[in-house]
């Protein structure tokens, strides 16, 4: 009889570590196969190459630069003399990718360019010149 409960005791004992272990291995399995899962690539915001920038000049009128560069992302709402353009790109795997240029407009002409792109060797000669 005293038998019988140690093996009782020990099968449910069995029971619930299989239990957790199957319970584990399940959970584990997903970081296993996450490499074969695609996952898109998410943009946001106004893709801006270096060679749309180089075509900004001091003393466009803001319809000018919303050609060549689209409609800004964020315009300050406070300050309408101020453009922000902004991209983001979270690739499905790897480092998130963000690029930054702000307009600064006076009298609704450029004045100047700050951010992450390089100013264009002839961004301070007007374009009327």
């Amino acid at each position: 009889m005293r038998y019988d409960l140690n093996i009782l005791y020990l099968a449910v004992v069995m029971m619930r570590f299989i239990g957790v272990l199957v319970i584990a291995l399940t959970l584990s399995a997903c970081s296993i196969f996450d490499p074969l899962v695609y996952r898109i690539d998410i943009p946001q915001g106004n893709y801006i190459e270096q060679k749309d920038v180089d075509k900004l000049r001091v003393g466009m009128s803001q319809e000018q630069v919303e050609y060549v560069l689209g409609s800004p992302v964020a315009e300050n709402v406070f300050r309408g003399d101020v453009w922000h353009y902004v991209y983001r790109l979270k690739p499905g795997r790897g480092k998130v990718t963000t690029r930054e240029l702000i307009i600064y407009f006076e009298d609704e002409r450029v004045k100047r360019i700050e951010g992450d792109f390089d100013t264009p060797e002839d961004f301070y000669t007007p374009l009327d010149a």
